[in-house]
């Protein structure tokens, strides 16, 4: 038994028969006509006039066409589409039985709660830390700039005065204000470099309630950087340009 091939007679479809089958039928026009006929139609159609006349389906007749080729693989796929379509999102058909879906790998709904949880609670945790530091550190930070003028004050005599300069400028930072630039307007000496160091330490450590040795102390002026800390003061010819690196000014 094979499936053939032919043309209809009447309208010039294409038509499928059994090769037992000495009658075919047309299923778009209901035509039945000999097998042989419609093959030798679809071998040479050039030339032939198809009428296209009307055709009534016989209700309860025998008709003469054959099932499409593979008509199990067309039914399969029907119902394979009837299922992915009524089939629950964790439960959908899969096209191999070793294909991963995102469903097999998501996450428990337990276990996406629990990380969301955790990461809350590090964000908690980091401000906790964070801003107590920030608040306590921009608090000394002020204390210290509304009394900054205090460390150009020194009975010694080579103090530094208050009123020597035409410009000071100055900038706090580090975690415990640790850290200072002085610009002046003028050149100073090593020993008045010390003494304004000494000043700011004691400055310091009256805002904060504690003694601390950790002082660095940058100052700049027109022609010289020095660097004062616990070990002394260390001297480094610059550029006028390096004066304008503080950002605060007083006068």
């Amino acid at each position: 038994m094979a499936t053939k091939q032919g043309m209809c007679r009447n309208c010039g479809s294409l038509v499928m028969f059994d090769d037992r089958d000495e009658l075919c039928e047309c299923v778009f026009c209901n035509c039945v006509f000999p097998s042989k006929e419609a093959a030798e139609i679809l071998a040479n159609p050039d030339g032939y006039e198809f009428k296209n006349e009307k055709f009534e389906k016989q209700e309860g007749a025998k008709h003469y066409y054959s099932n499409p080729v593979m008509p199990d693989l067309v039914e399969k796929a029907v119902q394979r589409e009837k299922v992915s379509k009524t089939q629950t999102d964790s439960a959908k058909l899969k096209a191999s039985e070793f294909e991963i879906s995102p469903n097999d790998v998501k996450a428990p709904k337990k276990l996406v709660i629990g990380m969301i949880a955790g990461a809350v609670v590090f964000v908690a945790v980091i401000l906790a830390i964070s801003l107590p530091l920030y608040f306590s550190r921009k608090a000394l930070k002020e204390a210290i700039a509304a009394d900054i003028g205090d460390i150009f004050q020194s009975t010694e005599t080579d103090a530094v005065s208050y009123t020597d300069f035409d410009y000071k400028q100055f900038n706090i930072y580090g975690l415990t204000c640790q850290h200072i630039k002085l610009g002046l307007s003028d050149e100073i000496t090593d020993s008045q470099a010390k003494t304004l160091y000494s000043n700011y330490a004691k400055l310091r450590s009256e805002k904060r309630g504690e003694d601390s040795g950790d002082v660095e102390m940058f100052i700049y002026t027109p022609g010289t950087i020095y660097l004062v800390n616990k070990d002394g003061v260390t001297t480094d010819v610059q550029t006028p340009v390096a004066i304008q690196e503080p950002t605060e000014t007083t006068k």
